[in-house]
């Protein structure tokens, strides 16, 4: 039972955190793509918008996610009508919720990547017949690699680690909502600090190993 206690929590976090950046790596890539080398009206708005689950409080978030995902709204009542269940308190509210809050990491990343990429080298390759696509596909994306993989481990950190949000909208259900952070506090608060101290370290560990591999690959 205890060892269960240790490790539910820590692979549904791994299994979330996972799912999650590549849901944002995809995204990332994509809109990182579509707004590079851009310029239009309201692109600074839209930016701001996209990087804002860096600031706002995980509670804000998780308010946020329970109002546009509940029962009572549009996209929740057409979530039940199609599932026969609510998408709250379950495996995928996790997901979704580590998933907002690890995009503007893996953006930022992915928007720097392309910044530093030599601007002379995509015109050369676009003078020797390339088109943009080819250009994004291989000079852009590989010169960006660095930043992206930086950002694919930093996004994975941040989904593993997410407390407010998911508790708000995911909950705390032993065995298919619980990650580990949640954990972590349940066993705090209900005085099993041998549990609560084995859950920290392990946390710790991971964390470390991937900011670890971060550094090791911006060099």
């Amino acid at each position: 039972m205890l060892q269960n206690e240790f490790w539910a929590p820590i692979k549904f976090s791994l299994e979330v955190a996972s799912i999650s950046v590549v849901i944002v790596s995809f995204l990332g890539i994509l809109i990182g793509r579509l707004l590079y080398n851009k310029q239009f009206k309201g692109k600074t708005v839209l930016e701001t918008i996209l990087l804002l689950p860096i600031v706002l409080p995980p509670t804000v978030i998780g308010f946020l996610l329970i109002y546009f995902f509940g029962r009572n709204s549009l996209v929740g009542i057409l979530i039940e009508d199609l599932f026969q269940h609510s998408i709250m308190f379950t495996p995928g509210a996790a997901i979704i919720a580590s998933t907002i809050v690890a995009f503007p990491l893996m953006y930022q990343s992915v928007k720097l990547g392309f910044q530093a990429v030599d601007k002379d080298i995509e015109a050369a390759a676009r003078v020797d017949g390339a088109n943009e696509r080819k250009v994004f596909l291989l000079v852009s994306l590989p010169l960006s690699l660095p930043a992206i993989v930086s950002g694919v481990v930093l996004s994975f950190a941040r989904a593993l680690g997410e407390f407010g949000a998911t508790f708000m909208f995911a909950g705390n259900i032993p065995g298919r909502t619980q990650t580990a952070s949640t954990a972590i506090y349940i066993a705090m608060e209900s005085g099993n600090m041998s549990l609560a101290w084995s859950l920290v370290g392990s946390m710790i560990i991971i964390s470390f190993l991937l900011l670890l591999l971060t550094t090791i690959t911006q060099k």
